[in-house]
């Protein structure tokens, strides 16, 4: 027991600034391992405080009292649960969900001690991220997988954020006339749309919005699209794969949202524009001493044939929009106007659905419930003339 009587009490601050002491005492070996155990006890408002604490630890562990605790506080067992947690999904989906636990979930949670978690404590909680985020269903269900996975490993016995009551969002009346912008474009806005990029020097930017809006292609699935996925002679897209950013901010290629290929088929236009772009890239880019007649060759790559920053898509976007002074839209909400676009169309649901990816119909309809104004329109029209028969 010689390595406890060198421990020292040491000053630390927190991030509230507090000052306060703190100690790690060496405590036995493991009979599993034989590695050595040590204990780490924080939170001590004085030195004294931590003095006497630190005396009573020393007299259990010399009278064989002492049971180490491995699992003192919320954030222990999130850094074990964690740990399995990337194991079971997607790199990008595992840097999603670390940023919400570091940005929301530890900061609430993480110094609460295991065993002192209840249903006031969750509620408190719940209610603040219900005020401050829009996603806080996301939050709370998040959080509660730790407390699932601190149960099954016998370190609490019920998850008490399966008690907590669920506050609901009110949406805040606007005090103007001008109803909330809808990400997408009716068919007169996107053919005026593709007019004006068409115009523009940076053709590559204009087949890759003509693509997205007549496939209905998620932007992570076109930027990792290859030219061997696209059959011209058979007007066919095979999409099976995505862009997506991992660790230490790298972009790499995951499979689909779904995890699910699919083959769409594609309009003659469409595929004129590519395979124009095509023949243009080759020489574009033969130039700089890129050979794009490589099998793996991306349709749409960086100055260095590289991915592209996603984020480059909306620069494209927001300069056309502001040159000809078009209405505000996303890069995404051309994956919304090829879906209301396909409903004006007549298309079934089940069609839609198969084209855009989504792993079932409800999805679809959640999501897209929106329609053109066109489509708005017509319904009015048809009650109207339904109540004059």
């Amino acid at each position: 027991m010689s390595k406890a009587k060198n421990t020292s009490i040491q000053k630390y601050t927190k991030k509230n600034n507090e000052k306060c002491y703190m100690f790690k005492l060496f405590c036995g070996t493991d009979p599993l391992t034989g590695k050595p155990m040590y204990t780490t006890r924080r939170g001590f408002k004085t030195k004294k405080e931590a003095t006497v604490a630190l005396a009573q630890l020393k007299l259990e562990i010399n009278k064989g009292e002492f049971r180490k605790r491995q699992v003192v506080t919320y954030a222990d067992i999130f850094d074990l649960w964690i740990v399995q947690y990337e194991k079971t999904v997607e790199e990008s989906t595992f840097i999603k969900t670390s940023g919400i636990f570091r940005n929301h979930i530890l900061p609430s949670l993480g110094e609460y001690k295991i065993e002192k978690m209840n249903i006031e404590v969750c509620q408190r909680h719940i209610d603040d991220w219900a005020s401050k985020v829009k996603k806080y269903r996301m939050i709370k269900s998040y959080a509660s997988k730790v407390i699932d996975f601190a149960i099954k490993r016998g370190y609490i016995e019920k998850n008490p954020f399966t008690l907590v009551e669920m506050p609901k969002q009110l949406k805040k009346i606007r005090l103007d006339d001008h109803e909330e912008l809808e990400n997408f474009y009716t068919k007169e806005q996107l053919i005026e749309f593709l007019t004006c990029m068409e115009q523009e020097s940076n053709f590559k930017a204009y087949a890759f919005f003509q693509l997205l809006a007549y496939s209905g292609m998620r932007k992570g699935e076109a930027l990792a699209l290859t030219w061997k996925d696209i059959d011209f002679n058979k007007n066919e897209i095979r999409i099976n794969k995505a862009l997506s950013r991992g660790k230490n901010n790298v972009l790499y290629v995951k499979t689909t949202k779904t995890g699910i290929a699919r083959t769409i088929k594609m309009d003659d236009k469409t595929m004129a524009i590519l395979e124009k772009w095509k023949k243009q890239q080759r020489e574009e880019y033969l130039a700089k001493g890129f050979n794009t007649s490589q099998p793996k060759q991306l349709v749409f790559s960086n100055e260095k044939n590289e991915f592209i920053q996603p984020s480059k898509t909306t620069k494209w976007l927001d300069r056309v929009l502001k040159k000809y002074n078009l209405p505000k839209i996303t890069t995404h909400g051309f994956r919304h106007t090829h879906c209301s676009l396909l409903f004006e169309a007549g298309v079934g649901l089940k069609e839609v659905q198969d084209r855009l990816g989504h792993s079932d119909v409800q999805t679809t309809l959640n999501i897209y419930a929106h329609v053109s104004e066109k489509a708005k329109d017509d319904a009015v029209i048809k009650l109207g003339s339904f109540m004059s028969q």
